[in-house]
């Protein structure tokens, strides 16, 4: 890509990756209307993870592997990916050299829109930080959903207190800084093991993070609305005690 492709957002961008790297600004989106409705659900991911087996769809990760900062949060929108890879040098030395950091999660949040999400491939790297205070700061102004990181991050108390909704693989002190370097922004990453493409649907809350090829959004968040409905009535005839025929007409007990 270049500078003249971004347009407007080129202002934007702070020059931390250069412009070549971001494969494209084009993404499309889910239509906003159905991403509310699907954000007044309760148990979300796991309703979305139970339609994705139906369609032979790989998709989640528990939140055993990626873990939520902030309880009680639930996000949902598009992804705008960063890949990263480790640095071949040591930070020493790459720092004697003033060589410049090549974390690149700000330019991320510079071409996104509001409600994406930032989904960041660090290969699983835990003990290596690729964001923190600052970053959650800017991601926050840039009004985004929250970010899904496969990899770890630190200021955990400064992210907490800006009530930023982020998923890791857990915080550690070690900055990313002259360890990583960022290869590509919005191109094909792997997120715990799943493949994200930009402008893939993500949903995450306490129980994990699932992630909808963009082309079937529509379609899952229309039967996660139709299946949560029918769940709702059946709860319902169960609390008036509806006998075990009136439920089995609800939906089928093999399907609870």
């Amino acid at each position: 890509m270049k500078l003249e492709d971004l347009g407007s957002k080129a202002d934007r961008l702070l020059g931390l990756i250069p412009v070549e790297r971001i494969a494209t600004v084009d993404i499309t989106r889910t239509p906003k209307d159905l991403i509310d409705r699907l954000l007044t659900l309760e148990g979300i991911t796991a309703t979305i993870s139970d339609i994705l087996d139906s369609l032979g769809l790989q998709g989640v990760v528990p939140a055993s592997v990626l873990k939520p900062l902030v309880s009680g949060r639930k996000i949902a929108g598009n992804a705008v990916t960063l890949r990263y890879i480790p640095e071949q040098e040591t930070p020493t030395q790459l720092h004697n050299n003033r060589v410049r950091a090549k974390l690149a999660d700000r330019d991320v949040y510079a071409i996104a829109e509001e409600g994406d999400v930032a989904v960041f491939d660090a290969n699983g790297m835990a003990d290596i930080s690729t964001m923190g205070g600052l970053s959650a700061l800017m991601a926050t102004k840039a009004k985004m959903s929250g970010n899904i990181i496969d990899g770890g991050i630190r200021d955990l108390d400064v992210i907490r207190s800006l009530n930023y909704p982020v998923w890791s693989r857990g915080g550690t002190p070690r900055t990313g800084k002259h360890r990583l370097e960022a290869i590509e922004i919005n191109g094909p990453v792997i997120c715990a093991g799943i493949q994200v493409q930009p402008g893939d649907l993500v949903v995450a809350d306490d129980t994990g993070v699932v992630f909808v090829p963009a082309d079937r959004a529509v379609e899952v968040i229309e039967q996660a609305l139709a299946m949560v409905e029918k769940e709702d009535k059946l709860i319902e005839a169960i609390k008036q005690g509806a006998s075990i025929s009136e439920i089995k007409k609800i939906l089928s007990p093999d399907k609870w």
